[in-house]
């Protein structure tokens, strides 16, 4: 039984287990939409492969067990590596999120992003690709983020990458203000605070409006800082909170919240 229209998956009519024949694709326009798919009997599984975004997602196992690797994604896996297939990666600004999330979920198991995949998000936010991506993917890995032990990695992968001013610029925002201690010791950088605030609420609750809140309890300092003359734009930080959730689409549990 076919599903979906873009991808040539398939489910078996009595157990539902999923088949996707192999595929080749071609970009023909911007954004994760922009592919075109061929899957003729003669993709081989290497070029299926290839297509991958990561080289721990692009290993396969045939009937007998044996694992075919072509890119090296179990040595990668054993060095705790998060590194791109090919420089195809660019196609698909999706993968810059999804990247940033599996940092994220693997950190406590010694995982990192590598040097070069950085580079290329980096490149992807330099040719705007990345600008293509809709709201309703970005809250939808923004909010898987929030699920994850470390929140605060998924930030800090696209705040070094430049990608958090594309995707989340409130949040990129509170990176250029800085605010006193509560105890009144020292300055500190308000975006650090955020992402310790969203870390401290992940390890006191599972419940992601929560760490949500925490994350974004001091947006209003970020737009005082990007506007520190402006007196007309020295909002509330629930006005800024109540903006980002009408940009994003974000769910009305987490918005009144």
């Amino acid at each position: 039984k076919s599903v979906g229209k873009d991808f040539p998956v398939f489910l078996h009519p009595k157990t539902g287990e999923e088949y996707a024949l192999a595929r080749r694709e071609r970009k023909v326009g911007k954004g994760y939409r922009g592919f075109k798919f061929d899957s003729a009997s003669t993709v081989t599984l290497v070029e299926d492969l290839a297509r991958r975004d990561l080289t721990v997602n692009a290993i396969a196992e045939d009937s007998d067990g044996k694992l075919i690797d072509p890119f090296g994604g179990i040595a990668d896996l054993k060095a705790g590596k998060l590194r791109h297939v090919s420089s195809a990666f660019v196609e698909d600004p999706v993968r810059v999120l999804r990247v940033a999330r599996f940092a994220a979920r693997f950190s406590r198991k010694g995982f990192q992003v590598t040097s070069e995949t950085e580079s290329l998000i980096e490149k992807m936010v330099k040719n705007k690709e990345i600008d293509s991506l809709v709201p309703e993917r970005i809250w939808l890995e923004f909010v898987s983020a929030l699920s994850e032990r470390h929140p605060s990695i998924f930030f800090k992968v696209l705040h070094r990458t430049g990608a958090l001013a594309s995707v989340l610029p409130e949040i990129e925002s509170l990176f250029k203000a800085s605010h006193l201690h509560p105890m009144g010791y020292h300055e500190q950088n308000v975006g650090e605070c955020a992402l310790l605030a969203v870390d401290a609420s992940a390890s006191a609750t599972s419940d992601t409006r929560v760490r949500f809140a925490a994350l974004v309890h001091d947006l209003e300092k970020g737009l005082q800082a990007h506007n520190p003359n402006d007196r007309d734009h020295e909002l509330p930080g629930a006005t800024q909170v109540r903006s980002l959730c009408s940009r994003l689409r974000v769910p009305t549990r987490f918005r009144e919240l």
